[in-house]
């Protein structure tokens, strides 16, 4: 149900930890929220049930799910089955990274943000405990920004639509805490590379390593699921 205020975002939600509490920090600031979601061709499409039941449990004021196969192009491990998820850490940028792929769901989300006249677009990239994507970091962050001025309607009206990244500075404790605060249900989240078809986690990967980490420095019990 909208607010009376009818301050509109757009939230991109995978399903995940961050974008759990990333739309619930939308919501508390008074948004009426439009969740975004992508079957973008990922391993683990149990993380797109969670996306739904957290669109449901939050009451946007709707959600889409776009389909896109990013798996044509390949090269990532999310992608393309060929490529093993690592199963411990490597160096460098690893091969879970899907090429472009915030430059893109941000670029949805932001052509619904003008349809819709919203005035922000939420999105939980994070910098601290992350995998070192270049497309998480402050610099492309501000990079975005300075596209979305220049390439919208409103932009050249001298208006604004916003990219909000609220996690960005935040440990994966001080993400977990702040969404504790906020209610949030983290049991109905999958972060998980590779969690199977009902949506336990192998525990093994990247995200399911910062995941357990976080529960574990925040002193919340972990109510994930795992294989």
């Amino acid at each position: 149900m909208k607010t009376e205020n009818n301050r509109r975002a757009i939230v991109l939600v995978s399903g995940g930890l961050d974008s759990a509490t990333c739309l619930a920090i939308a919501k508390e600031r008074g948004f009426d929220c439009y969740a975004l979601s992508f079957d973008y061709g990922q391993r683990s499409t149990s993380e797109l049930d969670a996306a739904r039941r957290l669109a449901i449990s939050c009451k946007v004021c709707e959600h889409k799910i776009i389909e896109l196969n990013m798996g044509e192009i390949g090269g990532s491990a999310l992608t393309d089955s060929k490529i093993s998820v690592p199963q411990e850490e490597t160096p460098g940028i690893p091969v879970t990274y899907v090429p472009a792929r915030n430059t893109v769901f941000l670029s949805y989300a932001l052509a619904w943000a003008e349809v819709l006249n919203a005035e922000a677009i939420f999105i939980g990239v994070n910098a601290l405990d992350y995998s070192g994507y270049p497309d998480c970091r402050p610099e492309y962050i501000a990079a975005f920004q300075t596209l979305i001025n220049l390439a919208t309607k409103v932009g050249v009206e001298g208006a604004v639509i916003s990219l909000e990244t609220p996690l960005i500075d935040l440990s994966k404790a001080e993400i977990i805490n702040t969404g504790a605060g906020l209610g949030v249900d983290y049991e109905a989240t999958v972060s998980c590379y590779q969690a199977d078809s009902q949506g336990k986690a192998c525990g093994q990967c990247d995200s399911c390593r910062f995941r357990r980490k976080g529960f574990e420095s925040a002193g919340v019990e972990d109510p994930t699921h795992y294989q």
